[in-house]
């Protein structure tokens, strides 16, 4: 897991006493802040949750990004009942100046584009400092293969941002511990052949080497058909699926297609007729939430072994 760079000279606001100045590695930038953000904002549903689990809706005053493509379920509706939705979808740089934020937890195509108005350095004048999603920083650098450590050096980095280093140090281990108790006792064969569907019909959208369903496959006993796409997210042809000849098939649930359709257009079209995940009728659903990083990539990996390897 990337190390944190702490200057800590003082214990944390969680512990009651003032917190001094800390800094982290988000991406390619080291970033130092004076005192705990106190008007954040989260983009996307899986980087809300992440604030969520560290109790930090407090310090929040809003989050972007969410009702544009997806819905809440119970428990996220329940996390941020008292906040405002800033923004349907990637919010604008006088959005996050209007709600006087002065916390920006995104990432590069989760909130932010490369080149576009809302960046580090275009907030930075306005006082709002941004923490970028670790997953995401292939799009600005070079990185190795997505890992769910990634998600744990997220809620490490937000753990020392806000203060909260214990509580986010305990949900890491407890998030180990109970990967490590579920995978020691999981029966596997040789890895299974897996094609990540997110959407398109035309041309699949789908996760390559740097996105996080990847890791998710591999804790699970299987492994990415399309890893040698040396992308996070994007677009490959189906004739490159048909060639690798997928054993199970992970669909992506959210947006306006449902997990249903995407299953019904797969299992109906004559070119994928000889696929083996297609002739078996091998497909599993994980969400949106939990196919990226988050609290629920536990969970998923749980879910894709349960369909990999489940009678």
């Amino acid at each position: 897991m990337r190390k944190i760079l702490l200057s800590l000279i003082l214990i944390g606001f969680s512990s009651g006493v003032a917190l001094a100045k800390t800094t982290v590695q988000s991406c390619n930038r080291t970033v130092t802040f004076d005192a705990p953000p106190e008007r954040a904002i989260s983009n996307d549903v899986n980087l809300t949750e992440m604030m969520l689990v560290l109790g930090l809706a407090e310090r929040m005053v809003g989050y972007t990004g969410i009702s544009g493509w997806k819905t809440l379920d119970e428990q996220m509706r329940a996390g941020v009942e008292e906040l405002p939705e800033l923004s349907a979808k990637y919010p604008s740089k006088e959005v996050l100046v209007g709600a006087d934020a002065d916390f920006f937890f995104a990432g590069w195509n989760y909130g932010m584009k490369v080149g576009g108005e809302v960046t580090p350095e275009t907030l930075a004048p306005f006082g709002i400092q941004v923490y970028e999603l670790t997953e995401s920083c292939t799009h600005i650098m070079d990185k190795g293969r997505a890992s769910i450590n990634d998600m744990y050096a997220d809620i490490s980095n937000l753990g020392a941002i806000f203060g909260v280093q214990n509580r986010a140090t305990d949900l890491i281990e407890s998030y180990k511990a109970d990967l490590a108790s579920f995978t020691g006792s999981l029966e596997t064969g040789d890895p299974l052949r897996v094609f990540v569907y997110d959407s398109g019909e035309d041309t699949p959208f789908t996760a390559g080497l740097y996105a996080m369903p990847t890791a998710l496959i591999e804790a699970a006993g299987g492994m990415n058909v399309m890893e040698t796409f040396e992308k996070s997210w994007g677009t490959v042809t189906w004739e490159e699926v048909v060639e690798r000849n997928p054993e199970i098939i992970v669909i992506i649930n959210y947006g306006e297609v449902t997990a249903d359709q995407k299953r019904d257009f797969m299992m109906s079209n004559p070119a994928f007729a000889e696929m083996d995940a297609v002739k078996n009728d091998r497909f599993v659903t994980l969400e949106y939430v939990e196919a990226t990083p988050g609290p629920r990539n536990i969970q998923a990996i749980k879910t894709l072994a349960s369909a990999f390897w489940g009678e």
